[in-house]
């Protein structure tokens, strides 16, 4: 387009229409203005801001008081005693992941819902513990524990010597920042804490920046990829409990490998007594989950299967007394009550800093996508920023109160949709069925065999498994997603969860620069009897244009494949320039030598003149116009626009014009910052067209023009 007015033209039929449009004058604001207004917007303090900012950072006071109580009391109520039912086990299953005692997992439970209550703004999705980050937790603390000192074969459960029943003298152990004593359970949940402080101000900080573009880069493969590979991982760190075998905890990479080959090195050391309720455990999960998956549309709520084999599993271990005469791993003694709350260890978080960065990363995104999916499926907006707030105080607050990290989780949330849940009023329930347990039931869980847990666990982890199914299917609709899941997850599984997620962003956006590196071109053909333009080599019955090659290039033109660009054109013009204009240069120097010995051999004809008119004839092109449609050419950059103008350089020494079709107008402003229009509006008139169409049409008329003056 022009700055002024361009004449566009139209045609339908034969019939020429001319439109008129008018770019508009560009804002000439300048960055300092610009600046000052937003500050002036954002931090002027008035009663209207200071409410507007209260209700945005607390939701809660702006729905609560029209909470429809009659129409959403019920299911709300229902839903949070489902969840409340179901965070309970997972909570005490999901220690054994982070690596803590069950009663840290319970505080989590319970103040992630009061805070998520409070500060988010999706009504549906389920904040708590999540098996993905209690892994990556799990996976700090043990390493940490490990360059402490502590034996991380030992159960601090059941009052080893490195447990919280024993101590030691800071001096013995580089315990940096902890008091002057503190056993292996104490600095676990310091390390904790620390680790989901660091990462709840990460996530408050990129709420504050206006950070969450950082999640488009976890596209949904990535995610799906990065969740199937920590599954495989949490499911071969639960194998050992299954089997009741006590095999060294491997720490680092390969993790995956080097545990299955303990497991069958150790095979021979399984506890029968946890085989067998193993076995059991896991045919009635699994049973269960087919039998409701099958009927769950005449079930009105979820059978509460877990916390049924918990309640069973406790009372059969604690009457037969499985630990004494099995040897039998369990849960061990889980107080009630609260803790005194107390702030995280500053100086644990240097140690800390660099792995809360992904845990930070993957807490939001989860948390926003299912926020964001939930919200379009129920017909409402959330705000971002907001949710980032949300979960980052999530991690900050709880972290004070003995707490690890948390975030959405989607079973959880799709149990809540499913039993009637409207509001965050059944986080509220949910959260008291949750201090109930604190409060007096916790005890009970004593005698509870950890295979049983780590059942619940492997059997919670069949969504992200059963992502195994759809690869086929995903590779016949996408070969590039199909082959960022399988490196995710490849990456996650055998190398480590972090480094796996820095594998498939990175592989991703390999992806993406590769499709933009190499993209497809095409060579068009005319649809017949219609303005239209398509591909030649996909389209049948498309008529070529006589005496013009009409190339696209689909994707921006910039200096990563602006190599890419030139051999393309050339080829599908089947003219390099450079190359036509060397064989011309190099016919006329023949030229003269060749006038000479024909005259030597009397090939002169009857007025005297040499006849050379057989010999030295050019090659004449089949085409004297290109025209490059660039509907598809998102933006140049500075290389890009150098290409177009050699382009268009080399071809006008061999007589051949270069035109440019369906510009848009940041194309457009890039090309006349570069100088590849002159300074006069024909000269924008004549260079680049609205449609291929009016190209075209331009070059006809001109050819009428200049036949009409020989």
């Amino acid at each position: 387009m022009m700055d002024g007015k361009a004449e566009l033209e139209r045609v339908d039929l034969g019939l020429q229409a001319p439109i008129l449009i008018q770019r508009q004058a560009p804002s000439q604001k300048s960055l300092l203005e610009t600046a000052k207004a937003k500050l002036k917007k954002n931090c002027s303090l008035s009663p209207a801001t200071l409410k507007d900012a209260l209700l945005g950072f607390f939701p809660v006071i702006g729905w609560l008081p029209k909470y429809r109580f009659r129409d959403y009391i019920v299911g709300d109520i229902m839903s949070g005693l489902v969840i409340g039912v179901i965070l309970v086990p997972q909570a005490i299953a999901y220690s054994l992941l982070a690596g803590l005692k069950p009663i840290y997992s319970l505080y989590t439970s319970f103040f992630a819902n009061i805070i998520y209550f409070l500060m988010g703004t999706s009504r549906h999705v389920s904040v708590g513990i999540f098996s993905l980050l209690c892994l990556m937790v799990g996976q700090v603390v043990d390493r940490e524990l490990q360059l402490a000192g502590f034996d991380l074969n030992e159960d601090i459960s059941l009052g080893s010597r490195n447990s919280s029943n024993e101590t030691f003298l800071a001096s013995d152990l580089p315990l940096e920042g902890i008091g002057p004593e503190c056993g292996k359970e104490c600095y676990a949940i310091s390390i904790a804490t620390a680790l989901t402080f660091l990462a709840g101000v990460y996530q408050v900080l990129m709420g504050l920046f206006q950070l969450g573009f950082v999640s488009t880069y976890l596209s949904q493969p990535l995610l799906d990829g990065f969740a199937t590979g920590a599954s495989l991982t949490i499911l071969t760190s639960q194998v050992k409990y299954l089997f009741g075998i006590k095999i060294p905890r491997h720490q680092g990479y390969g993790m995956f490998l080097a545990t299955w080959v303990n497991m069958i090195r150790n095979i021979g050391q399984a506890n029968v007594c946890d085989v067998i309720t193993s076995a059991i455990c896991l045919t009635v999960l699994v049973s269960a989950k087919e039998l409701a998956d099958r009927y769950k549309k005449r079930l009105k709520i979820p059978l509460p299967t877990e916390l049924l084999i918990i309640i069973a599993a406790t009372l059969v271990s604690h009457f037969g007394n499985l630990h004494q005469r099995y040897g039998s791993s369990i849960s061990g003694d889980i107080p009630t009550g609260f803790i005194p709350p107390k702030a995280p260890d500053f100086g644990l978080m240097h140690r800390v800093a660099l792995d809360a960065v992904p845990i930070a990363i993957i807490g939001f995104a989860f948390t926003i996508s299912l926020s964001e999916m939930f919200a379009k499926n129920y017909g409402y907006t959330i705000r971002a920023n907001q949710e980032m707030f949300a979960v980052g105080f999530c991690n900050i607050i709880p972290s004070f109160f003995h707490s690890f990290t948390t975030s959405a989780a989607l079973a959880k949330s799709l149990v809540k949709t499913s039993t009637g849940c409207h509001t965050q009023v059944s986080s509220v329930v949910s959260a008291a069925v949750v201090l109930l347990v604190l409060l007096v039931l916790a005890p009970l869980f004593y005698s509870l065999q950890k295979s049983v847990l780590a059942c619940i666990i492997i059997v919670s982890l069949k969504g992200a498994l059963w992502k195994f199914r759809d690869v086929p299917k995903q590779y016949r609709m996408n070969r590039t997603d199909a082959l960022v899941w399988c490196v995710t997850m490849a990456s996650s599984a055998l190398i480590s969860t972090e480094i796996g997620l820095l594998v498939g962003v990175l592989f991703s956006m390999l992806c993406v620069v590769g499709r933009t590196q190499h993209p497809r071109v095409a060579l068009l053909g005319q649809v017949e009897d219609t303005v239209f333009y398509e591909d030649s080599r996909r389209y049948e019955n498309l008529l070529p244009v006589p005496k013009i090659k009409i190339f696209r290039f689909e994707a921006p033109l910039y200096y990563a494949n602006k190599d890419f660009f030139l051999k393309s054109l050339y080829k599908m013009a089947d003219l390099d320039p450079a190359l036509e204009a060397a064989k011309r240069k190099r016919r006329e120097k023949e030229e003269p030598a060749l006038e000479g010995r024909l005259v030597e051999k009397g090939a002169v004809g009857e007025l005297g003149q040499v006849d050379t008119t057989c010999h030295l004839v050019p090659r004449q092109s089949e085409f004297h116009t290109i025209i490059i449609d660039c509907s598809s050419v998102l933006f140049l950059d500075t290389a890009g626009v150098s290409t177009l103008k050699n382009v268009r350089k080399d071809y006008r020494v061999v007589n051949i014009s270069v035109l440019l079709a369906g510009c848009n107008p940041s194309v457009m402003d890039s090309l006349k910052r570069g100088g590849y229009f002159d300074n006069t509006e024909a000269g924008v008139k004549e260079s680049q067209f609205y449609s291929v169409h009016g190209a075209v049409q331009f070059v006809r008329a001109r050819e009428q023009v200049m036949d009409s003056t020989l």
